[in-house]
């Protein structure tokens, strides 16, 4: 299986006024990462607002995959670089997730993300048997785990049982607890140098690299991919000294970036930064003017 390192970035899904999908925004900002030498791409994932997406045949969902898949085959014919794409492919219908990572198997992509599922609140058992059907779809997977979005955290035990399944290459681990993320380093990495252990929180990216792990799946890297790209592999690279340097002078708007929740805060700063984003589909409303001058303050601070 592919080790998953580095930078990636969890793609918005850029709008138009009327809120249909921008699918030339999105063109432009799939190059802008490749251009700007970021490591990876998650498309269709909670940054993408794929809830609100269309997922039937021949929809908005599948032209997304279409043209991030495109975009990423040309560049790599073009530059010789890999960039590895993990497909958003979670669902609290188990069912409908092993179709998401049928779907992201057919296209192509390099993994498929899969979600802890979300409003049921199985048990531990409901949860492993959930990633043991997607595990035998046939394409790697990357355990999602975070509770503020789905009520359930996966602890390492379970974590644990779940990295024995075939096909379970990672984790991208956004519950914002660095000790349990030293622990999956500890017991499952340790084990299995192959198991990528991925930061979900951008402001965590520099402390869980410096404990073992493996990179980011980044929100701040929509609008900043080179600098997020360039802090995370200095850090990979043992240059510590810079790599702080650069988290530090970031800091500012890794809080701001999810000021007034995610995607809406970073939607507006790309907006601010004339690049394509637009509105969010309801529920997911503009940030307030609070939020605003905070987001537009950091942006200034950090001068990005």
């Amino acid at each position: 299986m592919t080790k998953f390192k580095g930078a990636y970035t969890a793609l918005i899904t850029p709008m138009n006024a009327d809120g249909s999908v921008d699918y030339e925004g999105f063109r432009t900002n799939v190059k802008f990462q490749l251009e700007q030498g970021i490591d990876g791409l998650v498309p269709l994932g909670t940054t993408a607002e794929t809830p609100t997406l269309d997922e039937k045949p021949g929809s908005e969902e599948d032209k997304l995959i279409q043209i991030v898949m495109d975009e990423v085959r040309a560049f790599e014919k073009t530059s010789g670089r890999k960039i590895p794409v993990i497909l958003g492919a979670g669902s609290n219908n188990t069912k409908d997730a092993v179709m998401y990572c049928e779907r992201a198997k057919k296209a192509g992509a390099d993994a498929a993300l899969v979600v802890t599922p979300y409003y049921n609140k199985p048990s531990k058992e409901g949860i492993y048997r959930h990633f043991e059907a997607v595990s035998k779809v046939g394409i790697p997977i990357v355990v999602y785990n975070i509770q503020g979005r789905t009520g359930l955290n996966i602890p390492t035990d379970l974590l644990e049982r779940i990295a024995e399944l075939p096909n379970i290459a990672g984790v991208k681990e956004a519950s914002g607890n660095i000790n349990q993320m030293m622990e999956v380093i500890a017991r499952i990495k340790s084990k299995k140098p192959d198991f990528s252990v991925m930061s979900g929180d951008d402001g965590l990216t520099l402390p869980l690299i410096a404990c073992g792990g493996d990179g980011i799946i980044s929100v701040v890297s929509n609008l900043a991919p080179k600098i997020v790209a360039e802090m995370t592999n200095k850090a990979l690279a043992g240059d510590f000294e810079e790599a702080r340097k650069i988290h530090y002078r970031l800091l500012p708007f890794f809080k701001a970036a999810f000021v007034d929740g995610n995607p809406t805060s970073i939607k507006y700063a790309m907006s601010v930064k004339k690049m394509p984003s637009g509105p969010c589909r309801l529920p997911l409303v503009e940030v307030t003017d609070d939020a605003k001058k905070v987001i537009e303050s950091a942006l200034k601070e950090c001068s990005l």
